[in-house]
This record gives structure tokens, sequence and C-alpha cells, in this order.
């Protein structure tokens, strides 16, 4: 019987208990990569749990208006960086005809709590409308994998661009402006 070095015994246990801890925290269920959702289908539906900021909406309801579905956790950091483009593109467009939708999909159990998640919109300024959700019902259904994940739907419903990840802001706001110009 081959006996493992002290260093060799270490690993293995620190190793486990990385893997003991880091399965209770995370809330998140791990899949592996699938793609997102789709440009050219149509968007499912927002619906969930709780709202800040705003009555309960849907994409049924929002249609004749551009939907900007941003998917992100109030701990990371990326979805953090994005979020003064959000606050501009808000109140720069939101007039003209621009819905912006959070959905915070918790990334660990500590993120869960509804007070908690209303404390940090209060904290970060989110002025636009967030919805909690906590078993992930709208995370699966945009089949997201990733935060920040920003998915743009025009005024029929249908899914017209994605973009997971921070940057990619002018393109992202070329988007806005290209579907706030179509009628349909």
């Amino acid at each position: 019987m081959r006996r493992e070095s002290g260093w060799t015994q270490w690993v293995i246990r620190a190793v486990a208990i990385v893997a003991v801890l880091t399965a209770g925290a995370l809330a998140v269920p791990l899949t592996p990569a699938q793609p997102g959702a789709r440009v050219g289908q149509a968007a499912p539906e927002i619906t969930g749990a709780s709202w800040l900021n705003s009555e309960p909406l849907t994409l049924a309801g929002l249609r004749g208006r551009v939907v900007f579905v941003e998917f992100w956790t109030f701990g990371c950091v990326n979805c953090q960086n994005v979020l003064p483009q959000l606050r501009g593109w808000h109140e720069r467009y939101g007039p003209a005809g621009l819905t912006i939708v959070g959905v915070h999909s918790p990334e660990f159990l500590w993120e869960k709590p509804r007070d908690r998640v209303a404390a940090a919109v209060r904290d970060l300024d989110i002025r636009y409308p967030v919805v909690q959700d906590n078993d992930y019902a709208i995370w699966k259904r945009f089949n997201t994998w990733a935060w920040p994940t920003a998915v743009l739907v025009d005024r029929r419903g249908v899914i017209r661009y994605t973009h997971i990840g921070e940057g990619a802001y002018a393109e992202t706001e070329a988007m806005i402006r290209r579907l706030l110009d179509e009628r349909g």
C-alpha cells in the first residue's frame, strides 16, 4: 500500500474542504456551459416572484417597447461595472421606448434575501425594474450561464442581441438605437 507524503495529504484535505465549503456556499445550480438565449427566437417570459422598483412586468405587457434584460447579482464586480452604462441608457432611452429589466439571479446563498437585494438596489442607485430570480426560473428560460448577461428584445418580443460580460458598450448602444428606430 502506497503512503502519501505529508504535502500530498495536506493538498487532498484542502481540496476536499474547499469542495465541501463551495458546494454549501453556491446558490446557483452548476451546469455545463450551454448556449444562451438565441438571436431570432421569441424571448421567454420574465415573470418572477418578487419585484423591486416596479409592479410585476411581463414581456407580453411590454410589447411595443424595446426590452433590455440584464442578468446580474449584486456581489458580482463585473455586474457592478456594467451599472453606469445601464443607468445612462435607462435615463437616455427610457422615454424613447427602452425598458431595462434587471433579473437578479444570486450566485451565492447570501445574495438571496430580499432585504439584501433591496439594499443593493438602493445602494447601487438602480432605478429600473428588478425582479428577484432566486429559483433561477428566468435564468433557465433564457439558458443563461454567466453574470452579467445582456439580452435585447425588440418591440415584437424577438431576441435580437446578446452579450456576456462587461464591455461592448458602443456595440450594445448601437443595437439599442437601431431597435428603437425600428417600427414594428
